[in-house]
């Protein structure tokens, strides 16, 4: 599963309910009424948006949440979340029961009064948050106080070509990101021009998205723990990006980059790795299912990705589930939350899973989810593919044992904005790392000083 990104529209639609004061303004109202009890007969009907059953993951976790709910219908609405589509009918005072949203949107849709807090519906329903991955919890905790129950979790590995490295002469150790000096030698051993165009990516640092694993990597963070001070404008994450952009550099420029690697065969059996044109790069766990899906004899090998200190290091991101500010049915809704992350769930999902990857003589590789006790569970029930993919299943556990997020703040939509604008600047020659990150500071700052001080006023 994937994160849902943010829409120009989407943070236009965020920022125009901040204008007119949205704690209050939305529309909709809270779960004042509601009466959260584990043990209560549920009835009436739960629509849901942002979350489509698509897979046996889905699925078999939706058959076992219908199931908690006894008598109740559930309603799916197609398609991701459009935040615009739901802030709307936020406003107009018929939004969805419960939405599923990147855990990264929820400080901005706590803030602006659009989702309820949870403490009343957690005790109700006795939801474990206890069993909750620290991170993915802190990550839809604002100003102390939970709007979202966390699901997926995602993290990074360091995945390679395993040929290319050793005709280069190189190991995956080169690529792991201990050292960025080594890192920059391997990209320029591993990149192939042919007649001056790329022909092979000798690694790819994946901006803008991973300039938080970098900075992190170098002993920084890109906001403060508490969610209310910018620091994009450090050293060090200047240093990050600066490094960072290097990479692209090296290999002609970004955009040379961007173009070939956008033009791959990312999903199919044609992708960069069983192709040979992708050297190495960080990337999310849930691509080595895919790999072992699609290219199973591709030669790969895997790492967890590691700060500078050589030790592991994950970007922690995911799912959540939240309860819209005028639900007409908050108590289902909040069951509906308990039953999709609970072990349960989990466990019914990786089972469909196996039987899924059994039926296809393939391994079962796993699934992250933000339920630690989960976690531990699913591990055991992980079948083994033999070399490579042993390797990148210890590996992304590993990895998802040494994970930081993001702080949930009011403005997240407008602090990413800043920061992967001033990245792309910096890619695309537009500034210098440094006076691009100069000036994001101070849009990022400003944003978060207004949504903080809006939030404190109850504006």
């Amino acid at each position: 599963m994937r994160a849902t990104r943010w829409t120009a529209a989407g943070v236009l639609a965020l920022l125009t309910l901040g204008a007119t004061g949205c704690a209050v303004g939305t529309g909709g109202a809270g779960d004042e009424e509601a009466d959260y009890d584990s043990d209560a007969e549920l009835s009436g009907s739960l629509s849901v948006m942002g979350f489509s059953g698509v897979d046996e993951v889905a699925t078999s976790r939706l058959d076992y949440a219908e199931e908690q709910l006894g008598d109740v219908e559930v309603e799916l609405a197609e398609g991701a979340l459009d935040l615009q589509q739901f802030l709307s009918a936020v406003a107009s005072g018929k939004p969805p029961d419960i939405v599923y949203s990147s855990r990264d949107q929820i400080g901005s849709l706590a803030a602006r009064g659009a989702v309820v807090p949870l403490e009343r519906c957690i005790d109700g329903e006795s939801i474990p948050t206890d069993d909750f991955v620290g991170p993915a919890l802190d990550q839809v905790t604002l100003d102390g106080t939970v709007y979202g129950i966390p699901e997926f979790n995602s993290v990074q590995l360091t995945m390679a070509n395993a040929d290319l490295l050793s005709a280069a002469g190189l190991t995956i150790e080169d690529v792991n990101g201990s050292d960025w000096d080594a890192v920059s030698a391997a990209n320029q051993a591993l990149t192939v021009n042919d007649g001056g165009d790329l022909a092979v990516i000798g690694y790819d640092s994946k901006l803008p998205e991973f300039l938080p694993l970098w900075a992190k990597a170098n002993g920084a963070d890109v906001i403060s723990a508490d969610g209310k001070t910018a620091q994009l404008d450090d050293p060090k994450v200047v240093e990050a990006l600066e490094w960072a952009a290097s990479i692209y550099e090296d290999q002609g420029g970004f955009s040379a980059v961007k173009a070939y690697r956008d033009s791959a065969d990312f999903f199919g059996e044609g992708n960069q790795f069983a192709t040979s044109v992708l050297g190495a790069m960080p990337m999310e766990q849930w691509y080595v299912n895919v790999l072992n899906d699609v290219s199973p004899d591709a030669p790969m090998a895997f790492d967890t990705v590691h700060d500078r200190n050589g030790d592991t290091i994950a970007y922690s991101t995911g799912s959540a589930w939240a309860i819209p500010s005028g639900s007409a049915n908050p108590e289902a809704a909040c069951r509906f939350a308990r039953a999709m992350t609970s072990t349960d769930a989990w466990q019914a999902a990786a089972e469909a899973r196996i039987e899924a990857r059994e039926a296809e003589g393939k391994p079962f590789t796993g699934i992250l989810t933000a339920n630690a006790k989960a976690d531990q569970m699913i591990r055991d029930m992980t079948t083994s593919g033999g070399e490579p993919w042993d390797t990148a299943v210890a590996k992304m556990y590993e990895a998802n044992d040494s994970t930081f997020s993001m702080p949930a703040n009011p403005a997240d939509a407008e602090f990413k904005t800043a920061m992967f604008d001033a990245v792309n600047a910096a890619l695309d020659g537009k500034a210098t790392p440094a006076d691009a990150l100069a000036d994001a500071q101070k849009e990022a700052q400003s944003a978060l000083d207004d949504a903080w001080s809006k939030l404190g006023n109850g504006e």
